[in-house]
């Protein structure tokens, strides 16, 4: 009776997170999924500058970006500098913020609602909109899509700030009820690393490390 072998796993694929740069509106206004909000100055540098970080990898697979323009902005000198053609993927969406889109911080902060935002996000659904638990299987079915696409291989995905900590908030076994206690800053590159045996975090909200260096311990 012939012995049987066990399946070769898939190589591990690397998985570059990486925020928008820099709007108008950063830090002020909720912006949501609205349409027309453009990098600021700062942000096309923070852009560059992530760009350059990204281009000293040996190789870099593809390049994917939420559909909105602040992303694809930030994603575009990424595919200039690996020679990559930009992929829209729409699970890499910003949360959709329903009947908060737009509205400054300032006020939303006043709102009963906000401390469940921030200590309860498992439990609240913007009005009219997405609940956080749905933005995390979102984002991250959307990650396991991308990695079965390239196994072996390394990807870079543009996206927004609350799904990038969503999502390592997933790869950690953190409950989603602390994912604000995350930081992931304009431009930073959050880089997870998918394997056989479950995905490794290897550094969070990093902005000015060489990503050549990363590897598991």
């Amino acid at each position: 009776m012939p012995r049987r072998t066990r399946p070769t796993p898939p190589a591990p694929t690397l998985v570059l997170l990486v925020r928008h740069g820099r709007t108008s509106t950063t830090g002020s206004v909720l912006p949501g999924r609205a349409p027309g909000l453009h990098l600021a100055p700062e942000g096309v540098a923070q852009a560059e500058a992530a760009a350059a970080r990204i281009g000293a990898l040996k190789k870099v697979d593809a390049v994917y970006a939420s559909p909105l323009e602040r992303t694809r902005e930030t994603a575009a000198p990424i595919g200039s500098a690996t020679g990559l053609k930009v992929q829209r993927a729409k699970g890499l969406l910003e949360c959709d913020f329903g009947e908060w889109t737009g509205r400054k911080l300032s006020d939303l902060r006043k709102l009963p609602e906000w401390s469940l935002v921030q200590n309860h996000p498992s439990g609240f659904r913007f009005p009219g909109g997405e609940s956080f638990a749905e933005m995390q299987l979102r984002i991250w079915n959307e990650l396991e899509r991308i990695v079965g696409a390239h196994p072996g291989g390394t990807v870079v995905a543009v996206s927004h700030a609350d799904p990038i900590k969503a999502a390592v908030a997933m790869a950690t076994g953190v409950h989603l009820d602390l994912f604000q206690r995350i930081v992931v800053s304009p431009c930073s590159v959050t880089p997870l690393l998918f394997t056989a045996g479950g995905p490794v975090v290897l550094a969070v909200n990093s902005t000015g490390d060489d990503l050549t260096t990363l590897a598991p311990s």
